[in-house]
């Protein structure tokens, strides 16, 4: 039988508690070949704090949610589904559905660029309409107002008077602070 990924649901915030368990459970009841690996999807996030600081974490993609590959027969269930913290096999009416390979690599965020690594991304505090001072660059110093915010690509674009004339300008997260 053909080792296959499967999503289990657990109660949000038990992630790494559910997968050190069942690490422990499979061990014990002498499963390392049914159940072969436990991944939680993270990313990683930067945060621009005030002052353009950057604060970076690891955060869960799916929070309350476990990827297993494991040969599913009735003892590799039980053991999964019997383990503290987890709810249940995510599938139809209570049958655990496997994933494709394509849903799988969707969840995980991999491309042939990134196996193996954390993809990033970058969230800011910053609202559209919000006026905020360019704190490096040649536009250092300028003030304007944020008239959309990219956070994929981590970048702002922003409504600058220069010369008396509202001018569109796109900048960099770190580039601009807030002025409260």
């Amino acid at each position: 039988m053909a080792k296959r990924w499967y999503v289990i649901h657990t109660y949000s915030g038990f992630e790494d508690k559910v997968r050190e368990t069942l690490r422990h459970r499979i061990e014990t009841y002498g499963l390392e070949r049914q159940i072969v690996d436990i991944q939680i999807p993270t990313e990683e996030v930067t945060e621009l704090k005030e002052g353009g600081k950057r604060e970076t974490k690891v955060t869960k993609v799916f929070p309350g949610y476990v990827l297993v590959r494991m040969e599913m027969d009735d003892n590799a269930w039980s053991v999964v589904r019997n383990t503290q913290g987890v709810t249940g096999f995510v599938g139809i009416d209570g049958k655990p559905e496997p994933l494709t390979r394509e849903e799988y690599n969707k969840i995980m965020r991999r491309t042939s660029r990134n196996v193996g690594h954390t993809p990033k991304r970058t969230s800011t505090s910053l609202e559209v309409g919000q006026t905020i001072r360019v704190v490096s660059g040649p536009l250092a110093d300028f003030d304007g107002q944020v008239s959309e915010v990219i956070p994929e690509t981590g970048k702002v674009k922003v409504m600058l008077t220069i010369f008396g004339r509202e001018t569109p300008v796109e900048l960099t997260l770190d580039q601009v602070a807030s002025i409260s």
